[in-house]
């Protein structure tokens, strides 16, 4: 099968939209809210604010980016074409490892919510292998069932955030940022709730197959995003007013936790349903987009250029996929959920600041935003991403020195052959 294959534009506003918030609704809801509130305390508002701010900066640098180079790989082919190959490399690179990370999170969070715990890694990998089938299936398929389990996910937290509210006890008054707050906590909170928000990648990472892309991708990916954000500030409110900070620091499970607060005892397996269908539906659109970018490295020699082929029928990049799930397999078997996330922030943190820094050099024609977003974004990557736990750091930055001391090999050994 040739690697010169390309892929089919069959994505339409709405299917980018559906891609992108399958993304950001999924084990983000269920996950993320309990490390940001022992972070961020009674200001989790704040947090979750000021990682919208971020996330949205950084979202106005993918859509005008994406308008200009429509092709497979996002800030991977924005960095080298704007800032050259290294910078492109450091973008994906730090993309690939970060959602590689973010696969498997989504995978344990399915499984938590679905099955005992005895049995939740061999779950979570048989829904690995499981799904990236579909994706292998083709683009349209993926999309159908997004559909599915975006449609579910909502329904399931609307549900739940209503019981709370309604049958829960809540009170205003624990939602005002108390003494306990500090800055230092809040940028905290906000570095690892944009783990939930940077879904809408997925759009610009997927620009090859998406219809008219100069105008679908810069109205999806801030439609995409602004419904995210909708959800997750309405799911932070309940959680803060029915639990409290400390209630939901408490628990790795503040969404089950808010249902069992509302006394209604049907709330409970809603929570399960949604929280497996919300992980599995980020999961879902995650293998396509870390595909996708594989496949554009690759496409450059920055990956084994045997993961480029592109399957002629189905019109996927099913080697970088194929490989991508047994890679998230390995470590759905070995990883610890809260570690995955703060690993993937990372990542992502610095996946962006590349693209905000390509954006800022685009000229006049090509702009949509005003460059001072740009300005907003990079500070907020940088900020966020060295305020995430000493650990997550750390390890990104092994794993990220890793990577660039193997590009500088394979270069060099290239350039004396």
């Amino acid at each position: 099968m040739s690697g010169t294959v390309g892929l089919a534009r069959r994505l339409g506003t709405g299917d980018a939209v559906v891609i992108g918030l399958g993304s950001m609704v999924g084990a983000g809801v269920f996950a993320a809210f309990a490390p940001a509130a022992q972070a961020a305390g009674s200001a989790l508002l704040v947090g979750l604010a000021l990682a919208a701010v971020v996330a949205y900066a950084n979202a106005t640098a993918s859509a005008q980016l994406a308008a200009q180079y429509p092709v497979a790989g996002g800030t991977y082919v924005y960095g080298r074409e704007r800032l050259g190959p290294w910078w492109g490399f450091l973008a994906g690179w730090s993309f690939v490892i970060g959602k590689t990370a973010s696969c498997a999170a989504m995978a344990l969070t399915f499984a938590a919510y679905a099955v005992p715990a005895a049995w939740q890694r061999p779950v979570a990998a048989g829904a690995v292998l499981a799904l990236t089938a579909v994706n292998l299936r083709g683009v349209t398929r993926t999309v159908r069932l997004t559909r599915v389990v975006v449609a579910l996910a909502l329904a399931g937290l609307a549900t739940v955030v209503l019981a709370g509210l309604l049958g829960g006890d809540p009170d205003l008054a624990r939602v005002t940022p108390g003494a306990d707050a500090t800055w230092s906590g809040v940028l905290g909170s906000a570095g690892l709730l944009f783990f939930a928000f940077a879904g809408y990648a997925r759009i610009a990472t997927m620009g090859e197959e998406v219809r008219d892309p100069a105008r679908t991708i810069p109205r999806a990916i801030p439609l995409a995003l602004g419904l995210a954000v909708l959800v997750y500030a309405a799911v932070a409110v309940a959680l803060l007013t029915v639990l409290g900070p400390d209630g939901t620091a408490a628990t790795a499970a503040p969404v089950a936790a808010l249902a069992e607060a509302s006394g209604w005892s049907w709330t409970s397996p809603v929570v399960r349903v949604a929280a497996a269908a919300a992980s599995l539906g980020a999961l879902l659109a995650l293998v396509a987009g870390v595909g996708r970018t594989t496949l554009a490295m690759a496409r450059e020699g920055d990956l084994p250029r045997a993961l480029a082929a592109v399957h002629p029928r189905h019109r996927v990049p099913h080697r970088a996929e194929g490989l991508l799930g047994l890679v998230v397999v390995a470590l759905v078997l070995t990883v610890d959920l809260r570690g995955a996330i703060g690993f993937s922030s990372f990542g992502v943190l610095l996946y962006y600041l590349v693209a905000n820094l390509a954006a800022a050099t685009q000229d006049r024609a090509h702009r949509r935003y005003p460059r001072a977003l740009q300005v907003v974004g990079a500070v907020g990557c940088v900020l966020l991403a060295v305020t995430l736990p000493v650990g997550s750091v750390v390890g990104g930055v092994v794993v990220l020195a890793a990577g660039a001391a193997w590009r500088a090999v394979r270069l060099r050994v290239g350039a004396r052959a």
